[in-house]
């Protein structure tokens, strides 16, 4: 696979890449064709290494003994980011790290699948970051993203689209969906809007008054 270009301006997202389950290739190829940093969690670097991508940054807690030297023989130069906060996930850290250098934006891959207590708290933790970078995980059947304020976009009819609270939600209101809330309380593990879609061509709008939500965008 191809390395990824520079964008020195960081106009576009930076890309994260975390331990779970691969994306096909061709997803992350679109997301490798321009982004302005590569970062790397932990011991998925031996997977990226295997695919030839160029990688800028690796982070993470390395408790699992990583060999440093032989991970830059292979990439060079590479910065080694040793974080071993276990207060915190290595995604937190990839995600702060961006925050910290004034990355305005991030797409994040390999997240989700595997081990399903990781993919619940990659998901749900973003929801903390969502005022300060604009963060989307992405896999081979799904877009995951914070509802921050008003969202507002044009699908085509039958868009499959979840709307899940992270905790209590208050306020939730939509238009443009097949079952649209107006005024609700959603919560985790009681209300939701999963597996919703849009009712005909055009807008739906999502927006809530308290608490956290995260918009799902999902196909098979």
């Amino acid at each position: 696979m191809s390395s990824h270009h520079i964008v020195r301006d960081k106009q576009e997202p930076a890309l994260l890449i975390a331990n779970g389950e691969a994306c096909q290739p061709e997803l992350l190829g679109q997301l490798l064709e321009w982004n302005p940093i590569v970062v790397v969690l932990d011991s998925a670097i031996w997977r990226v290494l295997e695919l030839g991508i160029k990688v800028d940054v690796l982070l993470g807690d390395f408790d699992r003994d990583l060999d440093v030297e032989a991970i830059r023989a292979q990439q060079y130069p590479l910065e080694i980011i040793h974080t071993p906060d276990q207060d915190k996930t290595d995604l937190d850290k990839g995600i702060e790290l961006l925050i910290e250098r004034g990355f305005p934006a991030v797409n994040i891959v390999w997240a989700t699948g595997r081990r399903a207590d990781h993919s619940l708290v990659n998901m749900t933790s973003i929801v903390r970051y969502k005022n300060q970078i604009r963060i989307v995980i992405l896999d081979d059947h799904s877009r995951i993203f914070p509802l921050v304020g008003l969202f507002e976009k044009w699908y085509e009819a039958g868009t499959s689209i979840s709307v899940i609270p992270v905790g209590t939600v208050t306020g939730y209101t939509s238009e443009g969906l097949k079952y649209d809330l107006r005024d609700a309380t959603l919560k985790l593990g009681y209300a939701t809007s999963s597996s919703n879609e849009a009712a005909e061509d055009g807008f739906v709008r999502i927006e809530a008054q308290t608490g956290d939500v995260l918009v799902m965008e999902c196909w098979d």
